[in-house]
């Protein structure tokens, strides 16, 4: 959890490969830290927001997912059909085995 001692700075894989594409994708230039600080600022401090922090990366995710909208980078629709992809994707590849992409049944190919 973020900002513990003595703790991973990352909960799960996810977490630490959305802050590797912000920071990426800010070097990259698609915005600047001033607008991607200003959009997770309004999500860490809005109603939904646990006062813990537990859902820090919810919202980084979110922030990242809107930020890429903003941008025509990543509509919301193509982010849906992708996650939904890997989804199905997980539930048809055997366990012990790699999950692809082309282990969707619906993939084209």
């Amino acid at each position: 959890m973020l900002n513990r001692p003595d703790t991973p700075a990352f909960d799960a894989p996810w977490q630490a490969q959305a802050f590797a594409l912000a920071v990426a994708l800010e070097e990259r230039g698609l915005f600047s830290w001033a607008e991607w600080t200003a959009g997770l600022s309004v999500r860490l401090n809005g109603p939904d927001a646990a006062s813990d922090g537990s859902d820090y990366y919810d919202h980084w995710l979110a922030n990242l997912e809107a930020l890429l909208a903003e941008r025509g980078a990543a509509l919301p629709a193509e982010v849906a059909r992708t996650a939904a992809a890997w989804v199905r994707a997980a539930h048809a590849t055997p366990h012990g085995r790699p999950i692809l992409l082309e282990n969707d049944p619906e993939h084209p190919g």
